[in-house]
């Protein structure tokens, strides 16, 4: 139940605060004093959409704020919204939204932890549902009949499920699309197998051409190689006076001073010893990469040639060599692709006949759930109709088979007569405003005792609605208020007369700027608005307390 709200800055509201009850709460008022503002704020609240130009004249921003008592048997719904986000939420408290609304941006809030907007409409359609002063209009659309009936049956796991199913489907075809505008032709096939036959028949291996080009640079200098190596060998330890002769001098002084006091040469010697060592073991690798290098010509000639191959490959394909094994691979997948078309185009039929199947089970079962729902649901509607004003009206409904689809393989037409003994019509061809209004109440009214929802909006539900008829949609709203809040925009006073709240919005201005206020009316109010909705003057008034009397207020 919204037990409050709180509204800043809201097109003509300033601010305004109401406590609203259980049962059947009505809200009253001139023509354009701000009614419909009110009940856009509260679907504002739950996730509606958001428009700037809701933002009060002069002001950056507006709030919206509001607390709801979650009933006990929506708290696993809701604890399976706000869980996953990490939301507190005690189901002993209220739960608390405010929504504010910047000129660049807008916060939510739940339980003052920010949300998106997503999630707060996720939260209000467990609690709330609204009906617009026009929705009454999408009652003659088909497709609006049979989300209401899914509705009443509790068929939206199946629906979604349904519409799962074709979201694959969809997916499929587009990648069987995408599957026939890739596949290779024939002249494109010849081209790819002389792309293979080009590179398997040089077969490089990845990197080799930096490997071979390092051994050609040593193989194509491998005199200058062997020359250089012989010098510096013999330089460190082969030649007269080599380095190493000339260390073994060093250690003979180091020597003699050490007999001279050992203090003198301490530790130098060991210092000595091990250079001569390195200087031994540099000359031997030098050596070992001298006995590498080969003087042989085929072998040069063999690398030169090889490296020619690669060279010619990268020109072609490369500018790399890994660019040229990457051509080699997108070349090999293609003729694979070309080869094995009639098995991949198998493998998408099997797929597609299988999501059919699947698709033609499921929509089976939602068609047969929904035609053992439908005759009650008739049966419910027109027990409602009856209340208001169609004692005799009949109403049926109409299935006609289609091709399974996301909203299953059922297309559905209401057909309604309000009178006895008139054939029945489609409601887009016979009904009027008046008897649409009608209608929509009365399948809100069996919709929202199936899926109990404890909140129920209605803008001007009884819109084109009087006299006598007005009484029984007055009694009906105040019915339904027994087991959920209503709230409700009226111009009746039949209807305001059965409210258990009666708030009364009021539009003034001050210093130029107009505002909308918003008050609840205590007995004596009422009676005086209640009159001013039946014309005005102490007849009026008098007739206002009569209607109260009746309606037992």
């Amino acid at each position: 139940m919204l037990t409050y709200m709180k509204i800043t800055n809201f097109a003509l509201i300033e601010e305004a605060e109401l406590e609203f009850g259980p049962g059947f709460n009505v809200v009253t008022g001139e023509s354009g004093a701000g009614k419909s503002i009110l009940m856009g704020a509260v679907e504002l609240l739950l996730g509606g959409r958001v428009d700037r130009g809701v933002i009060r004249t002069g002001c950056d921003r507006c709030v919206v704020a509001g607390s709801f008592t979650v009933p006990e048997r929506l708290v696993p719904a809701v604890e399976a919204i706000l869980g996953p986000a990490e939301i507190p939420f005690d189901p002993a408290e209220p739960l608390q939204f405010r929504r504010v609304i910047g000129q660049s941006n807008v916060r939510n809030f739940v339980n003052d932890t920010p949300v998106s907007a997503r999630l707060l409409a996720a939260v209000g359609e467990q609690l709330l549902d609204l009906h617009g002063a026009n929705e009454q209009l999408s009652l003659t659309h088909p497709a609006r009949q049979l989300e209401m009936l899914d509705r009443y049956a509790g068929a939206e796991e199946m629906v979604a499920e349904c519409r799962r199913i074709c979201a694959e489907l969809d997916a499929l075809a587009r990648e069987r699309e995408e599957f026939d505008r890739n596949i290779p032709d024939e002249s494109e096939r010849s081209r790819l197998e002389l792309v293979l036959e080009d590179i398997d028949k040089v077969n490089p291996a990845p990197s080799e051409d930096e490997e071979l080009s390092a051994r050609f640079r040593i193989a194509g200098n491998s005199r200058q190689v062997l020359e250089t190596a012989g010098h510096l060998t013999a330089a460190l330890t082969e030649a007269e006076d080599s380095v190493s002769d000339r260390m073994g001098g060093v250690y003979r002084k180091l020597l003699e001073l050490s007999r001279i006091d050992e203090a003198l040469a301490e530790g130098l010697l060991e210092e000595c010893d091990r250079i001569q060592e390195e200087i031994g073991a540099l000359s031997n690798r030098i050596s070992e990469l001298a006995d590498k290098v080969e003087l042989d010509p085929e072998a040069l000639a063999a690398m030169e040639s090889r490296l020619g191959e690669l060279f010619t490959l990268k020109r072609r394909y490369g500018p790399t060599l890994e660019q040229v094994l990457e051509r080699r691979e997108e070349a090999a997948g293609r003729l694979e692709l070309f080869h094995n078309t009639a098995a991949r185009r198998a493998e998408f039929d099997r797929r597609r006949e299988a999501l059919n199947t699947e698709l033609r089970a499921v929509a089976g079962k939602l068609s047969e759930l929904r035609k053992r729902c439908a005759a009650k649901f008739a049966d419910e509607v027109r027990s409602k109709l009856g209340a208001i004003g169609f004692a005799k009206c009949v109403l049926e409904v109409e299935f006609t088979a289609v091709e399974p689809g996301p909203n299953g393989m059922d297309r559905i037409e209401l057909l309604f007569s309000a009178n006895a003994g008139e054939s029945v019509h489609p409601l887009r061809k016979i009904a009027s405003s008046g008897e649409l209004s009608r209608l929509m109440l009365a399948l809100k009214t069996v919709l929202a005792d199936a899926d109990a929802i404890p909140v129920v909006v209605f803008d001007e539900i009884d819109v084109n609605i009087g006299g006598e008829t007005a009484n029984h949609v007055g009694e009906e709203l105040h019915n339904l208020g027994r087991n959920r809040q209503i709230l409700c925009i009226s111009h009746l006073a039949q209807v305001a007369a059965r409210a258990d709240r009666h708030f009364r919005v009021e539009k003034h201005t001050q210093e130029g700027r107009t505002f909308s206020e918003c008050r609840e009316l205590d007995a004596e109010s009422r009676v005086k608005e209640i009159g001013r909705m039946l014309g005005g003057g102490a007849s009026a008034e008098t007739h206002a307390r009569d209607i109260l009397r009746r309606a037992g207020r």
